[in-house]
């Protein structure tokens, strides 16, 4: 039984420097350590700075993140690691300290597909959520619409074609000078603006579930472009106009999988999930549809560890499905 065994997670696939650590459905530490101010001067994630930053970080989080749980290394049962996709030299420094531990204590080391910890996420604070459902996975390089028809099987309906909604957010912030990341920015400035002031497309795509955003963003820098200098917008109503054309891409194609497969469960995860606006319309939806919804809560929508160790404990839980059988990320490549 897992009820006792304490799972030691690692999450390092971008710019967090994560560890957790879990206890059957007890989450004993859940330490996050952002890079924001190191890369906001670049506008964006630099790999080779991150890499850098995650290998003089790890060692002091998880001595701190030990000393939180009041643990010792030895108490350790299983270990746990992100191994894709995300930034390659990210992931290998959390993936070689990660199996080091479990070297130097001989306990089992478990991988885990970076889209599964996503989905696995409201699990973490809500053990109830079981399949079928369907989540809508929005990070900052996925767009994914996916079935769960039961744990280790997925299936993926939809897709981004190009930019990924958080790619969205992050590109328009940049040419913007509205600040990184793009999304917690734009969610910002856009309070107290007119979601529809300003007319920008709903992209679509030839097939039914995919996602497109490159034409959004383009739509978005030819209106600032040809913007009249006597036109009434504010930046609070652009910002505001951008982000609700986003969340309704995002909620145009995943209420029609929900409709047409008629799954009453839904759920989110990935970090474009912690926008607030998105958040809200998703609830609606499922208030309007008698559907039962499971969203992580905004901190634990984007990078974590916490995910990480509760998909590992999952996967023992399912008869011990490996990372490699349940590789979304690989469906898409």
């Amino acid at each position: 039984m897992l009820d006792d065994k304490i799972i030691l997670g690692f999450e390092t696939s971008c710019d967090e420097t994560a560890i957790a650590i879990l206890k059957g459905d007890e989450l004993l530490v859940n330490t996050i350590s952002s890079q924001v101010d190191i890369h906001e001067k670049f506008g964006g994630v630099v790999p080779e700075v991150a890499s850098r930053a995650h290998a003089e970080m790890i060692r002091n989080i998880f001595h701190a993140s030990l000393n939180s749980a009041n643990l010792q290394i030895s108490d350790i049962d299983i270990v746990s690691t992100t191994d894709g996709p995300g930034l390659v030299g990210s992931l290998v420094v959390g993936y070689n300290f990660a199996k080091s531990i479990a070297w130097s204590i001989d306990k089992p080391f478990l991988t885990v597909d970076h889209m599964v910890g996503h989905l696995a996420a409201p699990l973490i604070e809500n053990r109830t959520m079981k399949p079928p459902f369907m989540t809508l996975l929005v990070t900052g390089g996925h767009t994914q619409i996916v079935l769960v028809e039961e744990w280790g099987n997925y299936q993926l309906l939809g897709t981004t074609i190009d930019d990924a909604a958080g790619e969205a957010f992050d590109k328009l912030s940049r040419f913007c000078g509205f600040g990184f990341p793009g999304g917690p920015a734009i969610q910002k400035i856009g309070e107290g603006g007119d979601p529809n002031k300003i007319e920008l497309p709903r992209p679509k795509t030839k097939h039914k579930y995919n996602y497109s955003f490159s034409g959004l963003k383009t739509a978005a820098t030819n209106f600032l472009n040809n913007l009249d200098p006597n036109d009434k917008v504010t930046k609070a109503d652009f910002a505001a106009s951008y982000q609700e054309a986003i969340v309704d891409s995002l909620l145009s194609n995943f209420v029609k999988a929900v409709n047409e497969t008629g799954v009453k469960n839904i759920s989110g995860g990935g970090g474009v999930m912690a926008n607030s606006r998105l958040r809200e319309k998703m609830n609606i939806f499922a208030e309007n549809n008698d559907l039962n919804i499971y969203l992580p809560t905004p901190k634990l929508s984007t990078d974590n560890a916490a995910m990480i160790c509760v998909a590992a404990q999952n996967n023992l839980i399912t008869n011990d499905i490996k990372a490699d059988d349940v590789r979304l990320s690989s469906i898409i490549a």
